[in-house]
């Protein structure tokens, strides 16, 4: 088998998959009814779909230098968005009033409501 054509197949399926993911990622957004289960979606989906459809980019792309520059794009996103997702979620956490009634808050040690 030709390799331009394994690359070919292996990148559009990762393409495919992460667009599988993206729109997965919308109807649990669109489902949920809390904010932070709609958080929770949006952060996993973001991850793993913008990582399999780069991945996919890179692959079809080829090794090049805009394969290096998509690589650090996906290491940065695996970085940034977690953390980003955690800062919103303690935000909501620390400002919904009625948070308590639908879930159970445990402070860690040290920290007082």
């Amino acid at each position: 088998m030709n390799w331009e054509l394994i690359r070919f197949i292996l990148g559009t399926l990762l393409l495919l998959i992460g667009l599988i993911t993206f729109a997965l990622e919308l109807f649990g957004v669109n489902r949920f009814e809390f904010v932070l289960n709609r958080m929770h979606a949006a952060a996993m989906g973001d991850t793993l779909g913008i990582g399999t459809s780069m991945l996919g980019l890179i692959i079809l792309s080829g090794p090049n230098f805009t394969s290096l520059k998509m690589l650090l794009v996906i290491v940065f996103l695996w970085f940034a968005s977690p953390v980003a997702s955690h800062l919103i979620a303690r935000l909501e956490a620390a400002t919904d009033e009625k948070l308590e009634e639908f879930c159970e808050i445990n402070c860690l040690d040290g920290e007082e409501d």
